[in-house]
């Protein structure tokens, strides 16, 4: 799929605008229009059916140690700054940025590739933000222009290893930046947090400090005894909160896939430290599942345990979701979500100080002092069960999932170009976006076949009903054909028809966006048949 065609679709349709447009833009943030707003809400409220109201519906997932339930929570962005200190964010959260003197750029480090090359005496690493054979292309180029060569003498460059991180090279001085003409521009790699500061208080100085949240889950982490105090859940029970989050990213990139500004699907799922590893097992394969259902295709989606030397200090154990993005080079997959055994090391964290791993140990981080570096908030946050009366701090299970990332892989996955006959019956090419019909932004559109004999009247009939339940449209500009493939473009998984044989025996056309298939159904049942299929999925047309 060229993902040029999606952007320019997702414009044109009205599934996502840049921000600030008509000032220029501003890097790393993206506006949901009006059909990619029902879409991202519809991924929402598909997680929150599945993963929390209907959380006990897993005949088709079988596999939970033991009954569980599931609760919500809606947190502020802004929290006290102490809970930053001890999750670790206010220290650890960060990547490494180089800058370069001579083009003003700044990037991240682990994101610049490049290639070591040899010419005229002189060694230099050329480096990229490309990767994959996009890379090897414009390294060359890169190259001939730096030792001013033309592309026939090729051959005077003298490769050496294949292409490489940045965090490969020691020595920057031979390094030709990815917007440089000399050699030595860029710095030496330094910290960059990627938390956005603010000051609560409208005379506050940095005694008022505070910051945009990075993640939804610290929120639940300091309620947890809210919760339990509040409600009459028993561990194994799940908290599950969606939010946006803030991340002040170096490089945003590849559309919505890495944004300033995004929105995040969470579960911090309480368990028995001994039961916690069948806990986890089951919700990696829970939420593998969950994408193939709704439509991602099982060579394009796989779950990958995360190696020993990628697992966070206080990780058990980490296994990511990716998806094949289609602007990434062939064989490289994106991570969609991540599910990550994180021990008791949260609620330990908010309860002693921040917590840092020694030998095969959590232990609190101290000073120079010998005093915690940050402290906790002192609050009993185990938990005793009421039945065996057992006190322990829970472990927990996270499943992680980006709203905005799964979104965008929904419609990659979606986007599609065939042919469909026209209303002379002539096949056409058309462009249509195969949503599942859960996800899809319009769940059904409404055409009378011409603006005459009633057929609008009953038309309209229809549409009213419809949008009593679910998101509907109602057209009659131009030829049906032409209708039917706007439908296509915007995802609409059913378009209902309106014709002359309506008015002698109050039946409607039914098309099938995907199949092209046409049934009739009568007018007084077409709220139910399309109930039916939206939650069937599409199956069973006949």
């Amino acid at each position: 799929m060229d993902m040029d065609k999606l952007v320019s679709l997702c414009k044109r349709r009205g599934f996502l605008f840049q921000s600030s447009e008509i000032y220029g833009g501003l890097n790393g943030f993206w506006d949901y229009g009006p059909l990619g707003v029902e879409l991202k809400r519809n991924v929402r409220e598909a997680w929150w059916q599945d993963m929390v109201r209907g959380h006990d519906d897993i005949d088709t997932l079988p596999g939970a140690p033991e009954p569980f339930e599931m609760t919500g929570l809606d947190c502020t962005i802004i929290m006290h700054p102490q809970v930053w200190k001890c999750s670790g964010h206010y220290d650890l959260f960060h990547d490494y940025m180089v800058d370069c003197r001579e083009s003003k750029k700044r990037y991240r480090h682990d994101q610049v590739n490049g290639r070591w090359v040899e010419a005229k005496g002189k060694r230099i690493f050329v480096a990229t933000q490309l990767g994959g054979d996009d890379a090897l292309g414009e390294t060359q180029q890169r190259a001939l222009k730096f030792f001013n060569l033309r592309t026939k003498d090729a051959e005077q460059l003298q490769w050496q290893g294949p292409i490489v991180s940045l965090t490969k090279v020691s020595d920057f001085q031979h390094v030709l930046g990815p917007d440089a003409k000399e050699i030595g521009t860029l710095t030496e790699p330094r910290e960059f947090n990627l938390m956005f500061k603010t000051y609560v208080g409208a005379l506050s100085g940095e005694e008022g400090a505070a910051f945009l949240r990075p993640e939804t889950a610290q929120g639940i982490f300091v309620n947890f005894k809210n919760v339990l105090d509040s409600s009459r859940v028993r561990v194994p029970f799940g908290i599950a909160q969606m939010g946006k989050s803030f991340r002040n990213e170096i490089t945003p990139r590849n559309f919505t896939f890495r944004s300033r500004e995004f929105e995040q699907m969470e579960i911090e799922f309480f368990c028995h430290p001994q039961a916690s590893p069948e806990w986890y097992k089951f919700w990696r394969d829970r939420r593998y599942a969950w994408y193939l259902k709704l439509g991602l295709a099982g060579d394009r989606l796989r779950l990958r345990d995360h190696d020993q030397d990628e697992l966070s200090h206080y990780s058990v154990g980490t296994a990511d979701i990716e998806y094949a993005f289609p602007f990434l080079p062939p064989g490289e997959f994106g991570e969609l979500e991540g599910i990550a055994h994180r021990g008791d090391f949260d609620l330990r964290s908010h309860m002693e100080g921040k917590l840092v791993r020694k030998g095969d140990e959590l232990v609190v981080e101290l000073d120079e002092d010998g005093k915690p570096r940050h402290r906790g908030s002192g609050k009993d946050l185990s938990y005793r069960d009421d039945i065996t009366n057992e006190r322990y701090i829970p472990h927990v299970i996270e499943p992680s999932a980006g709203a905005d990332r799964a979104t965008l892989a929904f419609m990659c996955q979606a986007y599609t170009e065939d042919e469909a006959p026209d209303e002379n019956g002539k096949m056409q090419s058309r462009v249509v976006m195969k949503l599942h019909p859960r996800l899809a932004p319009i769940k059904a559109a409404v055409f009378p076949l011409v603006k005459k004999d009633g057929m609008p009247e009953v038309a309209q009939d229809i549409y009213k009903s419809l949008k009593k339940r679910f998101n509907a449209f109602y057209d009659e500009k131009g030829a049906v054909g032409r209708r039917y493939r706007r439908q296509d473009e915007a995802g609409t998984p059913y378009c209902i028809t309106v014709d002359g044989q309506t008015l002698t025996d109050q039946t409607v056309t039914v098309r099938d966006r995907d199949s092209l298939k046409q049934w009739r159904v009568k007018v007084d049942e077409c709220v139910e048949e399309i109930a039916r299929l939206i939650e069937s999925g599409g199956a069973g047309i006949e």
